[in-house]
C-alpha cells in the first residue's frame, strides 16, 4: 500500500500494511474495535501486521510508551476483527476502525496496561469519536465482545472503566460479588435461561435464545465478564453477572428497536 496522510494528530508514524480492501457498500464506520497484540514484542505485532503474508491488519498501533502508528487509513477496511459478530453484522470489518494495543496478552505473561498507553487509546478514540461521529458509546467494544469464542483481548485487565471516565465506551458500576440471586451454570436448561440469552442477544452479542447454557453460552458470558464485570472471569452467569448485564441494558444510549 502506498503511504497516506494520518488521519489523527496524535499518529507518530506511517507504517503502511498491504492487508486491506474496500468497505462493503461504502460503509462508514460506526463501531471502534480494540484488540491486544499478543505477541512477544511491540515491533513484532506490527512486522505482522503489515506483511503481506500474514493476511492481518489494523487501523492504529499503540505501543507501551504511548506512541501510535496508523497502518491503514480509516476510510479502507482493516483485516482484524476476523470472523465475528455484533448486534446482527458479521462483517465487522467494514463497520469498524481496529485499533491493535501492544500486551503480550494471555499466551505470553498477560500485563497491566501502561497508564500512558491508556492515555493514548483514550486521546486516539476521542479523535475518532471527534471526526467520525455518531459512534454510540456501546459500539466501543473489545475483540472478545464480537469473537467470544476465538478470542479473549484485550482482556480482564484492560481499564475499560477508566475509558468511561473520559468519555469512551459504555461502562456502568460491575454488581457486587457476593449480591444475592440465582445463578445459572454451564449445562442448564429452561426458561431462566433463554431469558439470559435473550439479553445478552438484546446488548448486542451474538447468541441465540436456544434456553440451554451451552459452550456458546460460557464463551460469551466470559467475554461479557472480561469486559464490564472483571473481578471474576468464569463463564458462570451468577447474580452479579446478570444484574450487571441488566444496568448495561437500561443504560444503553441506543435504542433497542
Amino acid at each position: 500500500m502506498t503511504p497516506f496522510q494520518p488521519d489523527s494528530f496524535i499518529v507518530a508514524d506511517i507504517v503502511p500494511s498491504p492487508n486491506v480492501d474496500v468497505r462493503a457498500e461504502d460503509r462508514q464506520p460506526d463501531l471502534i474495535l480494540l484488540h491486544y497484540t499478543g505477541m512477544q514484542s511491540g515491533e513484532a505485532a506490527l512486522a505482522r501486521l503489515t506483511a503481506a503474508e500474514s493476511k492481518v491488519s489494523s487501523h492504529y498501533v499503540v505501543f507501551e510508551d504511548g506512541r501510535v502508528v496508523q497502518c491503514v487509513p480509516e476510510s479502507a477496511r482493516a483485516w482484524h476483527a476476523g470472523v465475528s459478530s455484533w448486534a446482527g453484522e458479521t462483517d465487522i470489518n467494514s463497520c469498524s476502525i481496529g485499533i491493535e494495543i501492544v500486551n503480550p496478552g494471555h499466551e505470553f505473561g498477560y500485563t497491566d496496561f501502561p497508564l500512558r498507553q491508556t492515555a493514548a487509546v483514550i486521546a486516539l478514540c476521542k479523535s475518532i469519536l471527534t471526526r467520525r461521529g455518531p459512534i454510540s458509546p456501546d459500539r466501543v467494544l473489545g475483540h472478545s465482545d464480537v469473537a467470544p469464542s476465538r478470542k479473549m483481548d484485550p482482556g480482564e485487565k484492560f481499564p475499560w472503566e477508566l475509558l468511561s471516565d473520559s468519555g469512551v465506551g459504555h461502562w456502568v458500576r460491575p454488581a457486587d460479588l457476593d449480591v444475592q440471586g440465582t445463578t445459572l451454570h454451564p449445562g442448564d436448561r429452561g426458561e431462566h435461561v433463554t431469558r439470559l440469552q435473550r439479553a445478552f442477544q438484546i446488548y448486542g452479542y451474538g447468541l441465540e435464545p436456544i434456553g440451554h447454557y451451552d459452550d456458546k453460552t460460557v464463551d460469551v458470558v466470559a467475554a461479557f465478564q472480561r469486559h464490564f464485570r472483571p473481578a471474576r472471569v468464569d463463564g458462570v452467569a451468577d447474580p452479579s453477572t446478570v444484574l450487571t448485564l441488566g444496568r448495561l441494558i437500561q443504560t444503553r444510549p441506543t435504542p433497542l428497536g
